[in-house]
């Protein structure tokens, strides 16, 4: 068992720190000019709650790269929770705050994106329906997660193996 531990490198999406990863997917999915940028994409709130646009110009290829890793790790995500995962409180003034999904068009678009380029894909197996992963998604998505294992310090490494030690009964 010590032996496994000494050699084990992280080569999944999971293994990943998230804001590593859709760092370099989004960079990735740049660099290929994969994504087809919509006209609005510099004037569109990515949430009603919002009172401008995001200042970063590459806000669409990161918000896509988090989406193909939520779908990735959770088979069958809807718009509706997606909805739901990216909202926040609405701030009303002098009256309490609540929470307000985000934008369901921007998200809708991005799936239909990843749908065109075959890493997503309706699920029609499932009870709800939803969206999962392909075949291909998979693969462009753990191939850049290796990528990244392979760039990870050997202190990183050490830091992730002791932070969980094995429960050995």
């Amino acid at each position: 068992m010590a032996q496994m531990l000494d050699t084990y490198r992280p080569r999944g999406v999971r293994d990943v720190a998230s804001d590593k990863f859709i760092a370099a997917y989004a960079a990735h999915l740049k660099a290929g000019d994969k994504l087809e940028l919509p006209a609005w994409v510099d004037l569109v709130k990515t949430a009603p709650r919002k009172e401008l646009a995001p200042l970063d110009p590459d806000w669409y290829y990161i918000r896509a790269a988090s989406i193909a890793r939520k779908v990735y790790l959770r088979q069958g995500l809807g718009v509706g929770l997606m909805r739901r995962q990216y909202g926040g409180r609405k701030s009303r003034g002098t009256c309490p705050e609540r929470f307000e999904k985000s934008a369901g068009g921007l998200i809708r678009h991005i799936l239909q994106q990843l749908e065109q380029l075959e890493l997503v894909e309706k699920d029609t197996e499932g009870r709800k329906g939803g969206r999962r992963i392909t075949g291909k998604g998979q693969q462009d998505l753990d191939l850049i997660a290796a990528r990244l294992t392979k760039e990870m310090p050997e202190e990183e490494e050490e830091e992730e193996e002791t932070a969980a030690p094995p429960a050995e009964e």
